[in-house]
């Protein structure tokens, strides 16, 4: 091969990249040369991404875009491989929540959780296959989440969400698997994490809200994120010791977790401060009022955790071992 031949930059798209994993995520590819695409609702979130995965060393098309409307994703898909080329990998980290009892949550609000977290997985799945099963190749890495698994209480809207996600990503998989694609779809499952989602969720609780401990800072699910597109055919990956413990316990134990987090459940989502009255992000995202770029990081900094052993030792022995490799 020519020397003066360079091998194409990957195309990996992104939804919810202004803040948070998502934000963290479209770094990491950016540092590896990609050409990311950055989808989120907030221009001064996506602007500051787009800033970082230059400054990281990728290319960067940031395209305002509201994963709860298919026709939007759809278009926004077709106008990155005309900008970018064809999408290589597709990873979905958008999603918007409540905190608050059940019977506290408006109709209205459910449905949009439900809009955002689900469908709007299901929507950019369905734009991601619609370009890739025509060149057989390609892989989509969900966002999941440790309550995808096992529910907790004043997350109901968002816990629903997740577990309806693991039930579609299964489905697709297997479909997959039965066409003998080459296209694969894998999920990731994340802890507790340091993200801007705690300054900006609609809450109805009367502390300020917060993730429930251990923290990790996102870049530990944004490693886990590029490691699993990478390596696709694996199922699904689980990250930090508090998720495989959540999961683990759900299986093995449900009901005494049912009383522990009866018990605990309430405090464990509250810090000691009064809650403010505040804006919230669930309709009309907060950058896009005040030009506020909120990063990946929230405001549990010193308490999260910048590392994984669990995570770590899992890529470790899937890489040595061969699994879900392309």
């Amino acid at each position: 091969m020519n020397s003066d031949v360079r091998k194409k930059p990957k195309v990996v798209v992104v939804t919810g990249a202004s803040a948070g994993i998502g934000r963290a995520a479209a770094r990491r590819f950016g540092a590896q040369g990609a050409s990311v695409a950055l989808l989120a609702r907030g221009r001064a979130g996506l602007e500051g991404a787009a800033a970082e995965v230059c400054a990281a060393g990728g290319r960067a098309l940031a395209i305002p875009v509201d994963v709860a409307e298919y026709t939007a994703v759809d278009a926004a898909a077709s106008r990155i491989e005309e900008d970018l080329g064809p999408i290589d990998v597709w990873v979905n980290s958008a999603f918007t929540s409540v905190f608050a009892p059940f019977g506290e949550i408006d109709p209205l609000e459910f449905r949009r959780v439900t809009e955002v977290t689900y469908l709007g997985s299901v929507h950019a799945t369905r734009a991601a296959l619609a370009r890739m099963r025509r060149r057989n190749r390609g892989a989509i890495v969900q966002v999941g989440s440790a309550l995808g698994e096992r529910s907790i209480p004043l997350q109901s809207a968002y816990c629903g969400a997740k577990h309806a996600v693991n039930g579609f990503v299964e489905a697709v998989r297997v479909e997959l698997m039965h066409e003998r694609s080459n296209v694969h779809i894998t999920i990731v499952q994340a802890p507790a994490v340091n993200t801007p989602q705690f300054s900006w969720v609609l809450s109805r609780m009367p502390r300020t809200p917060q993730p429930v401990p251990p923290i990790y800072q996102p870049e530990v699910v944004a490693h886990a994120i590029a490691f699993a597109a990478e390596h696709p055919r694996h199922k699904q990956y689980w990250v930090g010791a508090s998720t495989v413990g959540t999961i683990l316990a759900q299986r093995l134990a449900p009901a005494l977790l049912d009383r522990y987090l009866a018990r605990t459940g309430f405090d464990s989502q509250q810090t000691d401060a009064r809650a403010p009255g505040r804006e919230d992000n669930l309709w009309t995202p907060l950058d896009e009022g005040d030009g506020h770029d909120y990063g990946a990081h929230g405001e549990f900094g010193e308490r999260a955790h910048s590392r994984s052993p669990q995570s770590w030792l899992t890529r470790r022995v899937l890489s040595l071992g061969g699994f879900g490799r392309a």
